[in-house]
């Protein structure tokens, strides 16, 4: 896993070379684009801006539509769409181990998207394969999994199949696995969606996909494997030494990551990979004044969200990126050694940055005051912590005095 670090001015002379390439909506005689470059009455076109990497970048307004890993986008931002290749590249092989090139995907407008855009790719391809009806095709998943999961079978019209977790660990009920599978397959599943958490969005927990898998093949024998690292996709690969959930695990299909969590990136910044040979199963051909085609759920997105990613990637390098990574783990970690000196019970994956206390050992002042986010707020059982960049020491000691304070009230 490695990339450079470059310094600020490298970062910015290489997104200006890129807008260079790129078509420029105020020079250029373009007639027959459905764009134009931001509307200057409310984004002030200043003299700072033209200095400023990413504002000039949002202000060109570049159109990133369709996948350019897989084949040419529209000439019109050749620039900018090159500088998305890269950063899927560092993604896709340097982050999630990638053979060279065996990759394609797209910058989404977010996790929930990248989610469903892996459904809608496995559906069709069992659609198109083996003729599958979509009511013979099933998409199965822990009760920890982010919501999007039942959008997508929602919106897919294939059945969700929610397996049960354990309390303590959140680990997958192996044994709930088994007897779902088997209702699934009994009321007519044939084909199964294997939907896998890297970093829970409530508890940061990691799905163990090799005890996973051996029930699943008791039960199906076409399946495919996607995994939902929205969250913890720039945390867990740089904080375990060995990753079940990338690609260097030829069960794994597909992953989503999310660049506007702990990247800091803007909204709007998903990002969906899969190996070669899969994506063509969602090229809408009816898109034929795309050049190019189009892959994606969304259509039109923004090359400037795609460009911010690559930024702080560069920034960082790397090693940079786990030394920060490294900073939130410490802080977490303090967090759950003064809960230990507390006796309190909650739950936390060592390789996150996340803390999820049970609801009883807290109050609703504390919740309140904090900004602490329930896992169920018609019945809440947990609350949990993020130790984000913004979370820093004095922060958590607050936090702690508090907490500590109440806890002394009860006893």
């Amino acid at each position: 896993m490695h990339w450079p670090k470059l310094s600020k001015e490298d970062i910015t002379t290489k997104v200006f070379d890129a807008l260079h390439d790129n078509l420029n909506y105020s020079t250029e005689s373009i007639l027959g684009l459905p764009g134009t470059y931001l509307d200057k009455e409310q984004f002030y076109d200043s003299p700072f801006i033209k200095e400023a990497a990413f504002l000039s970048v949002m202000m060109n307004n570049p159109n990133h539509i369709g996948c350019h890993t897989h084949s040419e986008g529209e000439m019109y931002f050749a620039g900018t769409q090159k500088i998305e290749i890269e950063l899927l590249r560092i993604c896709a092989e340097e982050i999630l181990g990638a053979q060279k090139g065996d990759f394609d995907g797209y910058v989404a407008p977010g996790g929930t998207e990248a989610n469903i855009q892996a459904q809608w790719m496995y559906r069709n391809y069992f659609v198109a394969h083996y003729n599958a009806n979509t009511s013979e095709i099933g998409v199965v998943f822990s009760e920890d999994a982010h919501y999007s999961v039942y959008k997508g079978a929602n919106l897919l019209n294939i059945k969700p199949i929610t397996v049960k977790v354990n309390h303590n660990d959140r680990a997958v009920d192996l044994k709930d696995l088994e007897s779902q599978l088997a209702k699934a397959k009994e009321n007519g599943i044939k084909y199964l969606i294997i939907h896998l958490s890297m970093g829970t969005t409530i508890f940061g927990s990691v799905d163990e996909p090799k005890s996973f898998l051996e029930v699943v093949k008791n039960h199906f024998q076409h399946y495919f494997v996607h995994v939902d690292a929205a969250f913890g996709g720039f945390i867990y690969p740089f904080s375990v030494e060995e990753n079940e959930l990338s690609f260097l695990n030829p069960e794994i299909s597909s992953v989503t990551i999310d660049a506007h969590k702990m990247l800091q990136a803007p909204y709007g910044t998903g990002i969906f990979l899969c190996r070669k040979g899969l994506i063509e199963n969602v090229q809408t051909p009816e898109a034929a004044y795309v050049y190019g085609s189009d892959f994606t759920l969304c259509g039109s997105r923004s090359g400037a969200n795609a460009v911010s990613i690559w930024m702080i990637l560069m920034t960082y390098g790397s090693e940079g990126w786990k030394q920060e990574i490294q900073h939130l783990l410490n802080r977490t970690s303090y967090i759950c050694e003064e809960l230990n000196a507390l006796n309190v019970k909650y739950f936390r994956n060592p390789a996150m940055n996340i803390v999820t206390i049970e609801a009883e050992y807290l109050s609703k002042d504390l919740v309140k005051k904090y900004f602490l986010v329930a896992d169920n707020y018609q019945n809440p059982k947990w609350y949990k912590i993020v130790v984000m960049d913004h979370v820093k020491n004095n922060l958590i000691e607050n936090f702690l005095h508090d907490f500590k304070e109440y806890r002394k009230v009860l006893n």
